[in-house]
């Protein structure tokens, strides 16, 4: 495996040729690749298309203070090799400039807009050049993440530049959907373009709420920075914390112990149970069927309480140390997980039996909101909306990490694309995560919970993920003097997905619109870090 991951890798180098300034491994897995702006877009289509490899983040990076340049990383994961390629460009200061990618590779699109927001890039040729994180009433010409803005900085407002889908038919009408929400929910505007009660087009827009943690991160000790990684989001807390830790422990080439890879897999298989059995319950409000609502609602809370009796936090929060996990867990708590699961099972199997059984609700589930693989491809969509429109990819699997490659299990993966599709997959994903769990608890290694972390090397970077709820999240790490924080971008699922939503409702009636979104269940919070 190693010898012909060395051979592929030789041969993209010599296909590549002079277009390659510079290579230099970061890392076991990674491969950086120099190359200048100019032939940016055609190394990147290149890994993308022709080598097949997925888009995994992209990072806009002020590296001025360190070599006069900025810098832009876009993060190829060739999963059958188990490595990454980022291909790294330097952009002058004094033509902040770069040829857009997102014009050959869709996926790019919100990664390009976020940097010319944030740091004033500016992708030349970009299908869509409107505000992404900024929207349209902040001044075009501050940029927070440059290093010299500061963070307590207030920047008036001014005449919005936003701008719609225009329609130039009588017969469309714009159907207007928040920011503010009538629930209690999180702010996004939808606004929809239908005719009659079919939807045309839609527009969705977010980070209505971004808190800017990325800038309050630069400075920040290591240690300080994991609290607010696992406070990204609340239902994906433990994901994000694993990810950051991750990300400082490959900097220091530092090994988990055994013991504390066990429990971060177990940990992270609790927090995809409540997420998925919540989940699957929460889909049954976008068609009203009570039952399903509060039966998914009542083991989601059992799910909770056992975090809590366990961890001491519902959102298990505070297990993540750096080098290892806080808790431990006793041989009386073994046999608490294995008790309450084996009931949450029996209970979900007896609510996915009702929901099966249930014309209507099956009806209102199947052809609707179908997502497709060609669009599954482009978006480089993740998690449940990827397997269920037949892509197979999930990180545990393909990047392995603390136990995952220690406890066989299987990926479910579903070709119909639909809201029906995404429920399969996570009604097969509960059935697994409990496999993995008993076959955790049951091979689970005596040892030490924590691995003291050395110095780490300023100015260089690194990343970790994790499969979290709603598929991968990647957090890539530039550490600055003195173990604190350069650069931190967090890249989630949900910023992955939420492009894919506006195509899955295309076609669709509007009232049907609610339960498409709720079948992806994608947070706000995890694009507004």
């Amino acid at each position: 495996m190693e010898k012909t991951a060395k051979q592929w890798l030789s041969r993209i180098k010599q296909q590549l040729g002079k277009k390659i300034r510079a290579v230099e491994q970061n890392g076991a897995q990674e491969t950086v690749m120099l190359v200048e702006k100019t032939v940016l877009p055609d190394v990147c289509y290149f890994l993308w298309h022709e080598k097949k490899g997925r888009l995994f983040t992209m990072v806009g990076n002020d590296e001025r203070d360190i070599h006069g340049f900025f810098a832009l990383y876009y993060v190829f994961s060739f999963d059958s090799f188990r490595h990454f390629i980022t291909v790294k460009t330097l952009i002058d200061p004094l033509d902040p400039t770069f040829p857009s990618v997102a014009v050959q590779l869709p996926a790019a699109n919100w990664y390009e807009r976020e940097v010319k927001d944030l740091l004033g890039l500016r992708p030349q040729g970009h299908p869509d050049p409107r505000p992404l994180i900024l929207h349209g009433d902040w001044p075009e010409d501050l940029h927070p993440l440059r290093k010299e803005f500061p963070l307590d900085r207030h920047a008036p407002r001014v005449q919005s530049r936003e701008a719609f889908m225009p329609y130039d038919s009588e017969d469309v009408t714009e159907i207007p959907v928040g920011p503010i929400h009538a629930g209690i929910i999180e702010p996004g505007h939808f606004r929809f373009g239908a005719v009659g009660d079919t939807i045309l087009h839609l527009d969705a827009r977010l980070f209505f709420t971004h808190r800017g943690l990325e800038k309050a991160s630069e400075g920040m000790p290591l240690e300080k920075a994991l609290f607010l990684a696992e406070r990204i989001c609340g239902v994906c807390a433990l994901s994000h914390s694993v990810a950051f830790a991750q990300a400082v422990e490959r900097l220091g080439e530092v090994m988990i112990p055994p013991r504390a890879a066990y429990l971060r897999t177990l940990f992270l298989e609790l927090e995809r149970l409540y997420n998925h059995i919540g989940d699957v319950g929460n889909v049954c409000a976008g068609f009203g069927f009570a039952v399903g609502i509060s039966q998914g609602a009542r083991l989601k809370e059992i799910m909770q309480q056992l975090n809590e009796r366990i961890v001491g936090h519902r959102y298990l929060r505070g297990v993540v140390r750096l080098g290892g996990v806080r808790i431990d867990i006793t041989e009386r708590e073994k046999e608490d997980i294995v008790q309450t699961l084996a009931y949450v099972k029996k209970e979900f199997e007896e609510l996915v039996d009702l929901l099966f059984s249930h014309d209507i609700v099956m009806n209102r589930m199947a052809t609707t909101g179908v997502l497709s693989l060609e669009h599954v491809h482009q978006l480089e969509v993740v998690g449940v909306a990827a397997r269920a429109s037949g892509r197979s990819v999930d990180i545990r699997r393909d990047q392995p990490y603390a136990a995952y490659d220690r406890v066989p299990f299987h990926v479910p993966v579903y070709e119909a694309g639909d809201v029906l599709a995404r429920v399969r997959v996570r009604i097969d994903e509960v059935s697994e995560s409990i496999a993995i769990i008993e076959k955790l608890l049951h091979s689970l290694p005596n040892g030490d919970t924590f691995t003291p972390l050395p110095p780490l090397p300023p100015y260089r970077s690194s990343m970790g993920w994790c499969e979290s709820p709603r598929g991968e999240t990647v957090h890539w790490l530039m550490v600055g003097p003195d173990q604190t924080i350069y650069r931190y971008r967090i890249r989630s699922a949900t910023y992955s997905n939420w492009p894919a939503v506006p195509l899955a409702v295309k076609g669709n009636i509007v009232p049907d619109f609610p339960l498409i979104n709720k079948s992806f269940e994608l947070c706000y919070a995890c694009c507004d870090r």
